[in-house]
């Protein structure tokens, strides 16, 4: 993730010995974490650790963000340089770093996933809450399959239909998540432009706003309207995500994606901001139930 770049010295090191699934992504960001905090404790520099496993310092400062896969002999080096001798403090360290190389769901995705977004993948399915606001589309996860089959051809107009099918199954793959026991909280916030904008056609944007209907009645669920009647708002820099995690060592992160990469952000002064953001967007629109009695009579207005 980005933004993650400076030193930790304020922080003593533990040893991390449990923690909850969440796919390879966040044990790694766990892992890294970990860590660094006990480099930093011993006031070892990232490019002595690096000489201490081959490596260079940019290596260890990817390997402390959680954006490469480890080798355990790597860490069992590091744990080594940092002190942590004892074998009953280094197993745990060692497992998780065996875990964290385990292939995710999505891995059978991958010839269609760059990088930059595997890492969303494993972000969202370990969040515990996903705050997003969107000004062209419907959020990903709220999509209805039609929907989303008519947003891939946007970008992927020249695809065979096997690989536009497989696209629409990895997202309707996702929004699993949200019918799980462990279901995190979705919500989003839209800009009414994204729903008078016909996407597929008529028929294909009436099917998705019965979707949304049917979707806003889970309990873990919910959606605001921006109106256009609220004129400007927060949020004029365009559409963001905020992933929040159950484990108290990850930071929030803040989700921004371009056209050919996406801009991951974790520092807690940037974080907040968005966060001040999105709370001033959620008492702007229309609240829940009035965003639902808009769907409603959105849908009322559209021929069948």
């Amino acid at each position: 993730m980005a933004g993650q770049t400076a030193e930790d010295s304020g922080e003593q090191g533990g040893v991390l010995t449990h923690t909850r699934g969440g796919g390879p992504t966040i044990l790694r960001i766990l892992l890294g974490a970990q860590l660094r905090r006990l480099r930093v404790a011993k006031d070892i520099t990232r490019e002595q650790a690096g000489y201490a496993i081959r490596a260079s310092h940019a290596k260890i400062s990817r390997l402390e963000l959680g954006r490469v896969g480890f080798k355990e002999r790597d860490v069992a080096d590091l744990l080594t340089m940092y002190g942590v001798t004892d074998t009953r403090e280094r197993a745990p360290l060692l497992t998780l770093a065996r875990q964290a190389n385990a292939p995710g769901w999505w891995h059978k995705y991958g010839d269609l996933l760059p990088d930059w977004f595997q890492v969303y993948v494993g972000l969202e399915e370990a969040a515990s809450i996903v705050r997003t606001y969107e000004v062209q589309f419907i959020p990903g996860l709220l999509q209805s399959p039609e929907y989303a089959r008519a947003v891939i051809m946007l970008v992927h107009g020249s695809a065979t239909a096997d690989e536009v099918d497989r696209r629409v199954a990895l997202r309707m793959a996702r929004q699993e998540r949200l019918t799980r026991p462990d279901a995190p909280t979705l919500w989003a916030v839209m800009d009414e432009a994204v729903l008078r904008r016909p996407i597929g056609g008529p028929r294909v944007l009436r099917a998705q706003i019965d979707h949304l209907l049917d979707v806003v009645e889970r309990p873990n669920v919910r959606l605001q309207i921006m109106p256009f009647e609220r004129g400007g708002h927060a949020a004029a820099g365009g559409p963001f995500s905020i992933l929040r995690f159950p484990e108290r060592d990850l930071p929030d992160v803040v989700y921004l994606e371009q056209l050919t990469s996406a801009l991951y952000v974790d520092k807690l002064e940037e974080t907040d901001h968005y966060m001040q953001v999105m709370d001033r967007l959620c008492i702007q629109a229309y609240s829940v139930s009035e965003s639902k009695r808009f769907l409603s009579e959105l849908r009322g207005e559209l021929p069948d």
